[in-house]
């Protein structure tokens, strides 16, 4: 066995020098071997010894025969990596994108508020938009824009910034570009002071002919106010004075000429600027540089342009705002890439809005919570969430899943990855007579012997070896009647007060399955404690305790995922002195 992590740990040292220039690091390569081979993790400290002896011997090496002995022993290491396509189980099913072959480089774009983290349904154009940029490998570029223009309604949060990225990283998803759209501000004045001098905009001023409230009330009526057909220099100089600071927030906006006469009156001369004042609701990358800001349609519709977004999947909601938008296209004499509108996407059990999450006043990573953060926090694995969400595709109709839905594909990732452990709840105590040792060799994962196994030995005192069950498992018992306690032996259980005497039948597990016993898990004396944080709804966690097999201690680390036998999979959360808390990810 050891052979073996030596070769394991030698490949992975090598591959991470050739790669870097002729020198390994042993945490990059400590991290490369447990995610390639995650039974390591409960001989972590072991394994760090030979990694850093490894890495040491191969460092002394020079590149070139570093590179050699890599090409003799481990060939397909120098291969050129698979195609990410290739990773992404379901990217197939995917329709493709609509004229795509028009384009030399097909380019997408998922674009951000903000105004908080990512939640499991902005996960779906994140996973949707990454996955068509994996179908057309080599012919598809990711933008990642953050839609950061309204400090009012919409505030920015700093932090989002940085959490948004970072949920994206955890999901696997690789962006070719970044931009924010506060940091673009000069750009969007540039345009707007060219749609204005092209009498493709006009300014709506206090002190005008038409003002802000007439223009609402003539707009209702699909009637154009007198502004909308004054020449483009007296327009300018309304929007230098908006740029100056003449008029304060509300007193006047930039309006693009549309359809006045629209049946919708939300596509009637929409607002393309406003005033915000940032004295009061500063900006939290830019504070009170700019009064002026554009509003979502109109940057949105020059970045598209001017980044040159060739294909845009959007949800249904967003029709009038592609409505909206083609009308700067037009202003411009632009073409418009395509649009794809999907359906929306309702999780049974778990509110999406950001408004209501907002008001919870929940950390952002609260295991409760349907956001990226707490998902990842529970243990919610990102395959998972991938898998989820090319089920759904684009669909143009409105999909609802469950957490069910998520929980059996997280199920799927976790099953052959999680070594199993024993835990009791509400554990009761059982006296097994015996005068000799009893021992349990149990495997870390019934479908991975290679994992090894650890043995679990009950001493007796005084005749008596001491185990505990679980409550719910004690209540469903009849007194006298034989359990198989799991890899232990076969026990009469006969009630004595508030505990158990227990009576050896056998050993065997063949008389177990002859006679059909019960298999219960089971914790020795020697358990530890153990309680799990069960997450309930949005805000609510149920507190579970009980005791668990001492391996715990020693075999699993902080943020480890394990599978408790009979109860579910849990993320150990922390390890303070012998006490272990556990979340509770699902069963």
């Amino acid at each position: 066995m050891v052979d073996d992590i030596y070769e394991a740990v030698m490949r992975s040292a090598l591959i991470n020098a050739v790669k870097f220039g002729g020198s390994a690091d042993v945490r990059a390569v400590m991290t490369r071997l447990l995610t390639e081979r995650p039974e390591l993790r409960q001989r972590a400290r072991e394994v760090k010894a030979i990694v850093e002896e490894v890495v040491a011997k191969v460092n002394s090496m020079s590149p070139d025969e570093q590179r050699r002995v890599l090409q003799e022993r481990w060939p397909d290491a120098l291969a050129p990596e698979r195609k990410r396509v290739e990773e992404r189980r379901g990217i197939e099913s995917l329709p493709p994108l609509p004229n795509a072959d028009r384009y030399s480089m097909i380019k997408l774009r998922f674009a951000p508020n903000p105004d908080f983290v990512l939640h499991l349904g902005s996960a779906r154009p994140a996973v949707i938009n990454y996955a068509y940029k994996l179908k057309y490998e080599g012919k598809a570029r990711l933008v990642l824009r953050f839609e950061d223009t309204d400090p009012r309604t919409k505030k920015p949060m700093k932090v989002a910034y940085s959490m948004i990225k970072e949920d994206l990283t955890w999901l696997g998803i690789k962006w070719d570009e970044e931009y924010i759209q506060s940091q673009r501000m000069e750009i969007y004045y540039e345009y707007i002071r060219k749609a204005v001098n092209m009498g493709k905009a006009y300014v709506v001023a206090k002190g005008t002919q038409c003002d802000p409230d007439l223009w609402k009330s003539l707009k209702s009526s699909g009637l154009p106010c007198p502004n909308r057909d004054a020449d483009p220099v007296t327009n300018m100089e309304l929007l230098d004075k908006m740029f100056q600071g003449s008029f304060n927030e509300g007193e006047a906006v930039v309006a693009m000429k549309t359809d006045i006469s629209s049946p919708d009156p939300s596509l009637r001369d929409w607002v393309a600027m406003r005033i915000i004042d940032t004295h009061r609701d500063p900006h939290p990358l830019v504070g009170s540089k700019y009064i002026l800001w554009p509003t979502y349609n109109f940057a949105v519709a020059i970045d598209d342009h001017l980044l040159g977004i060739t294909h845009i999947l959007r949800a249904q909601e967003h029709r009038v705002n592609t409505i909206k938008q083609s009308y700067v296209y037009k202003a411009f004499g632009w073409e418009m890439g395509d649009t794809i509108h999907f359906g929306r996407l309702h999780i049974e059990g778990a509110s999406l809005s950001k408004s209501v999450l907002k008001k919870m006043g929940l950390s952002f990573n609260d295991v409760t919570l349907p956001t990226l953060a707490g998902l990842r926090e529970r243990g919610i694995q990102p395959e998972a969430i991938w898998e989820v969400m090319l089920s759904v595709g684009i669909k143009e109709n409105d999909a609802t899943i469950s957490l069910d839905n998520l929980f059996a594909a997280n199920r799927k990732v976790l099953e052959p990855r999680a070594n199993r452990f024993m835990f009791v709840e509400a554990p009761v105590k059982v006296n097994i007579a015996t005068s000799a040792p009893l021992k349990a060799h149990i495997q870390y994962h019934p479908s991975h012997p290679e994992r090894g196994s650890r043995t679990v030995e009950v001493t007796p005192i005084n005749g008596f070896a001491t185990v505990y069950i679980s409550r719910g498992d004690a209540e469903y018992i009849q007194n006298g009647s034989i359990v198989r306690l799991m890899d232990l032996a076969n026990v009469r259980l006969i009630a004595e007060g508030d505990h158990y005497r227990g009576e050896i039948e056998s050993l065997g597990v063949d008389d177990a399955k002859k006679h059909g016993y019960k298999i219960i898990q089971w914790v020795p004396s020697s358990a530890v404690p153990v309680s799990v944080m069960v997450p309930i709804r949005v805000g609510k966690i149920d507190k579970q305790t009980g005791l668990g097999e001492p391996a715990l201690l020693s075999d699993v680390g902080e943020g480890d995922v394990v599978q408790f036998v009979r109860y579910g999979f849990v993320k150990l959360r922390s390890k303070v002195s012998e006490e272990l808390e556990f979340i509770y990810i699902h069963g």
